[in-house]
């Protein structure tokens, strides 16, 4: 009883929305607690009010730079733009919020925003990671069949932003329907997919999200540039010898 009572004035200090479950111990069927003290939300703050501004200047920055010298316009440097853009899109969409809600020590805009904020930055965290699966993916073809390689071939590399942003969409759109949920997490302060719910349905979509949006992406990061360095490795080896033999001729 003395738990639920300090769990309970504690919870005053929150959003009344983030606090309906309180005295269940559940919000939106997952378990919720306060762990920052004020001193924790207020470094999670300036952290965050760093990477926010940090992050914003830098994608800003490449997307200026982008758009004003045309010798960057290159396919490859699409896959970069779209990496910055979706960066860009958490700095904007994301970051200002947890920021102000830290400085609070609660969330401030209600369920609806924590809906939009959990969904947003999924949505732009994932795009990321394709894309640079997608990016590797290009590399390695390009290395493994340079008779095909094609620098002005825009068309693909569209494609690859545009499928990025559509596999994405796939599996960050089912907890808005009820595959899951979005909610808060940590101490309160951000939102994101309900990591915490024990239920058939919320395990079943944490591991769809770990495996298709994490473990398959980073596995064709890794083969792919795995490939690139063997492919090196067996290069080189002949490029030394070559030398050599040369140096020798040359009597050097």
């Amino acid at each position: 009883m003395l738990v639920s009572n300090v769990s309970l004035s504690g919870c005053a200090e929150f959003n009344s929305a983030l606090c309906a479950g309180a005295g269940e111990g559940h919000l939106g069927g997952g378990s919720y607690r306060t762990t920052l003290s004020p001193t924790g939300h207020l470094v999670v703050a300036v952290c965050l009010g760093f990477i926010g501004t940090f992050g914003l200047v830098n994608n800003l920055l490449v997307l200026v730079l982008f758009c004003r010298y045309k010798m960057l316009r290159s396919p490859i440097n699409l896959l970069l733009m779209n990496i910055s853009i979706s960066d860009l899109l958490v700095c904007v969409l994301g970051t200002p919020f947890s920021f102000a809600a830290s400085t609070q020590g609660r969330w401030l805009i209600g369920d609806g925003g924590c809906v939009w904020y959990g969904f947003a930055n999924s949505l732009c965290g994932i795009v990321s990671l394709i894309s640079l699966a997608v990016l590797s993916y290009e590399r390695y073809s390009t290395m493994m069949t340079p008779a095909e390689a094609d620098s002005s071939n825009y068309r693909k590399i569209s494609l690859g932003i545009v499928l990025s942003w559509a596999y994405s969409l796939l599996w960050t759109v089912p907890p808005l329907f009820g595959w899951s949920h979005y909610g808060p997490e940590g101490p309160g302060t951000t939102c994101s997919v309900d990591w915490t719910a024990k239920t058939a349905n919320n395990i079943s979509y944490i591991i769809c999200l770990f495996v298709f949006c994490l473990i398959v992406p980073f596995m064709v990061i890794v083969f792919c540039y795995g490939k690139l360095l063997y492919a090196i490795k067996q290069i080189f080896p002949v490029s030394r010898d070559a030398s050599h033999f040369f140096l020798h001729f040359s009597g050097m």
